[in-house]
């Protein structure tokens, strides 16, 4: 098995860095203890740095009360243990090991990228002191330990095929329902899919999303038993709906449809939606075909997705554009992302994204999200694995194989 030193010396590879300064103090950077693979039952109440170079041996800098843990931690690795126990004694060890180096940390200049902003100010601070020449952000670095395997793939390619079969049979309780002119609640088709994600041996970790009318204006909108809605003719529906098998990646789609003829301002809603996810699609593949994986960065699918929107419904696009998916639905890779932060990370190999633009409209009682997954595949490139909803739903009228066909784009 490869050691976690080598993995990082293999991504510090195709870097200028001289090393990668890994730090944590109990928890405080969960990344810690991803990149260095440390053992869950590990009992690691002092602050430790982990020094790898671009080539040679690792240092771990630890505190003495810990050398017995550590030995036993770094096992197999190319590492020399270096012990301290004054916080003198480790400004020294520090500087000995860091002096004029350009390294990597869990850090994000200005916080931009939450997701890897991990070590706190002062440490920053303190490595800088010791004589740091510049510290550099270990984002892209990071995004390597996160590609998926082969089984992982799989995993989420049947996490898709429930999600889409459950998503279909809940529109199709609401066709039915108001063909049949009876009453369907937000909680009656969130059931229907609740039912076959735990028949499948899945798990959404929390009830999926089922919005009708102006709760689909509201992007992170729950039913409960205390709060959900009948829907009524002339209301839309949105349903974001996801799943993982245990300990693998998630699959996370949103479709929509509208109780009857859709008025003129949905439809122009939802082709501004269109657009907008399919610029960022766009963005993704031809960035991929120009260059390989290495130019597209999370900002710039956002970016693209806002400008194809246009003025008239991008004012109510309240958030980014897409998320990495992984074991965390909310995954700690790339997001697709020029509004909430300014993603910078480049979209890597092995990994996955989601592409979700929305507008919600809240005063105008509806709110529409398209959402695929695009899995960044590393010899073919992006590959979008569930279906890309062409239409919306028009529930209440006609069959429902021709009203399914038509969402599809096969009618």
């Amino acid at each position: 098995m490869t050691s976690p030193i080598t993995r990082m010396q293999q991504a510090l590879a195709a870097t200028s860095l001289d090393g990668w300064l890994v730090y944590d103090f109990q928890g405080l950077n969960p990344h810690a203890r991803t990149v260095l693979n440390l053992p869950r039952e590990a009992f690691l109440t002092r602050r430790f740095f982990v020094w790898v170079p671009r080539s040679g041996q690792a240092i771990v800098l630890h505190n003495h009360i810990e050398g017995g843990t550590w030995g036993e931690i770094t096992r197999g690795w190319n590492a020399e243990r270096r012990a301290f126990g004054s916080h003198a004694e480790l400004d020294a060890a520090l500087r000995a090991v860091i002096a004029g180096r350009t390294l990597a940390m869990e850090y994000s200049p200005n916080g931009a990228v939450p997701y890897v902003s991990r070590v706190d100010a002062g440490t920053v601070e303190r490595v800088r002191a010791a004589g740091a020449t510049e510290v550099h952000t270990s984002a892209d670095l990071l995004q390597s330990f996160l590609a998926w395997s082969a089984d992982d793939l799989a995993a989420h390619e049947r996490a898709v095929a429930v999600l889409m079969q459950a998503k279909d049979d809940a529109f199709r309780l609401i066709h039915e329902r108001l063909r049949a002119g009876q009453p369907v609640t937000e909680l009656d088709a969130q059931a229907v899919i609740m039912r076959q994600i735990d028949a499948a041996g899945m798990s959404a970790g929390h009830p999926v999303n089922v919005s009708f009318g102006v709760n689909a204006a509201d992007s992170h909108y729950e039913p409960s038993p205390e709060r959900h809605a009948t829907l009524k003719p002339g209301e839309c529906v949105l349903i974001d709906l996801w799943a993982q098998e245990p300990g693998r990646p998630f699959a996370d789609v949103t479709w929509v449809g509208f109780a009857g003829q859709p008025t003129p301002a949905y439809r122009s809603a939802w082709a501004a939606v269109v657009a907008a996810r399919d610029a960022a699609l766009r963005t993704i593949v031809d960035g991929y075909a120009r260059a390989g994986w290495g130019e597209v960065q999370g900002w710039m699918a956002d970016r693209a997705a806002r400008d194809a929107m246009g003025p008239e419904w991008e004012p109510y696009f309240l958030h980014r554009t897409g998320h990495d998916l992984g074991v965390s639905i909310h995954g700690a890779g790339a997001n697709l992302d020029d509004y909430e932060t300014r993603d910078t990370r480049t979209l890597t190999p092995g990994l996955a994204v989601t592409i979700e633009p929305g507008t919600y409209p809240a005063a105008q009682g509806f709110g529409i999200r398209s959402e695929i997954d695009v899995y960044l595949d590393p010899q073919t490139g992006p590959r979008v694995t569930p279906h890309t909803q062409a239409a919306p739903f028009i529930l209440g009228e006609g069959d429902w194989a021709q009203v399914r066909a038509r969402a599809y784009g096969d009618a």
